[in-house]
């Protein structure tokens, strides 16, 4: 049976094991028909010309886990920020581990998405917010058809988190290939404040697929900080599906570190609501053999005097495939838009690919809007020079490309984390760096 026939086949027995109510029965009712009807997302659509699914959708993928398997601390302090005081939401094969975990419901809510759709405290946040911003595509609709656990936050006004939040996906190979579909619902209310690291991680070389949704609101004058690691192991895949609805004078920031995986798919929507608003998307792309990494991104201006900034950087060694393919929109109302968006790589390899696509669709007409692409590879002359005042090639190739990469890090907000990443990257080139930052 192919997985598309499976899923279908395998909805009704997934809604009569959940408890929801009738809202959000109709919305996965209604979500489950748009897969049937769309289906996984192949390279005859635009959108995903340059990246596609057929070789990690021929697994035999268990979409309920049998049985769980239980972590210690020990096991997955590598992959947490263990020195940095924070709350933790930490799933196991998608099932919620309370022992690895550390929520709130004191000033601000930390706590699961499967409390948030069957408890009635949460139902006004639920009826609000869950599933309005989300796109009916068809790998989207599969998620929001098996909804039922994730991360599920909200801030209430005038309120600042008092610690970075961590969502942690944790897959252990208890099946011999495994579907995982997380659903986190974030809400900042207004004059807010909040941070957010999230990772999805294999701990298996069995094959793992995780589609995961996130939607994410911002109100007036709000401020939220996310950060996802993206480190994994040759087998695991992620599509990574991130909504985020802005309202007047908020600040939403987004840095994607994709360093390892298999397939890894990131699509980021921002839409914008109000005036006054600036949407950030930071990313550093490293990866090698035969790794792909797609970044889809879409700003929608729709209102005056806004702004965004795109850098994403790439750095492409041996095999490996890269996609960016981002999109800014500037309705005709939104006058005095200002957009940035850049996108330039490395290829360390003659068999490496970058396939870039930067668009621009503006409507108006007083607007500051520039994109621009750059592919290339490290500079002989730099090598040179470093070389002749006695660093080695390979410590001078890894400082030239840490050096590329170094302006989107300069941006990340929780030392702890910086420093973390500094780490990851010169792991990925081989060198100890030498230093912090």
């Amino acid at each position: 049976m192919e997985l598309k026939e499976k899923l279908v086949s395998s909805f009704l027995a997934f809604e009569n094991t959940v408890d929801i109510d009738t809202s959000v029965h109709d919305i996965r009712s209604h979500a489950i028909k748009v897969f049937e009807e769309k289906g996984f997302p192949t390279k005859k659509e635009e959108a995903w010309k340059y990246t596609s699914l057929n070789s990690i959708l021929k697994h035999d993928y268990s979409i309920f886990p049998k049985e769980e398997n239980a972590l210690e601390f020990t096991d997955i302090k590598k992959y947490i920020l263990y020195d940095l005081d924070t709350y933790k939401i930490v799933f196991i094969d998608g099932k919620y581990s309370s022992h690895l975990s550390e929520t709130t419901h004191d000033k601000i809510d930390v706590c699961l998405m499967s409390s948030a759709l069957t408890h009635d405290r949460y139902k006004p946040i639920i009826d609000n917010y869950f599933n309005t911003v989300a796109r009916e595509d068809g790998i989207t609709s599969l998620n929001t058809a098996f909804s039922s656990e994730g991360a599920y936050i909200y801030i209430s006004k005038n309120k600042l988190a008092d610690k970075p939040i961590q969502i942690i996906h944790f897959s252990t190979g208890t099946e011999s290939a495994q579907l995982l579909q997380p659903r986190n619902l974030i809400v900042v209310e207004e004059n807010s404040h909040v941070q957010i690291i999230e990772r999805h991680q294999s701990l298996t070389d069995n094959p793992v697929l995780t589609n995961s949704v996130t939607e994410i609101f911002v109100d007036k004058r709000a401020h939220i900080d996310y950060y996802k690691i993206q480190n994994d192991h040759e087998n695991a895949s992620l599509i990574d599906n991130t909504f985020i609805q802005q309202q007047a004078q908020s600040i939403a920031s987004v840095h994607t570190f994709a360093f390892g995986g298999n397939v890894t798919r990131n699509n980021l929507n921002f839409y914008q609501k109000g005036e006054g608003i600036d949407s950030i998307l930071n990313g550093i792309t490293i990866i090698e053999g035969k790794q792909h990494v797609d970044h889809n991104t879409l700003v929608h201006h729709t209102e005056p005097n806004c702004e965004s900034h795109q850098d994403y950087k790439g750095i492409f060694d041996e095999k490996s495939t890269g996609v960016f393919n981002g999109k800014i929109i500037v309705n005709k109302k939104a006058q005095k838009t200002n957009a940035f968006q850049s996108n330039n790589n490395i290829l360390l390899s003659d068999k490496a690919t970058i396939n870039s696509k930067p668009q621009l669709e503006i409507f108006a007409d007083d607007v500051k809007c520039s994109h621009g692409c750059t592919i290339g590879q490290l500079d002989e002359q730099a090598l040179f020079y470093m070389r002749s005042r006695g660093i080695g090639k390979k410590e001078a190739r890894a400082l030239l490309m840490y050096a590329f990469a170094n302006n989107v890090l300069e941006s990340v907000k929780i030392p702890q984390l910086k420093q973390r990443i500094n780490k990851l990257i010169a792991n990925k080139l081989g060198v100890d760096i030498g230093f912090d930052v």
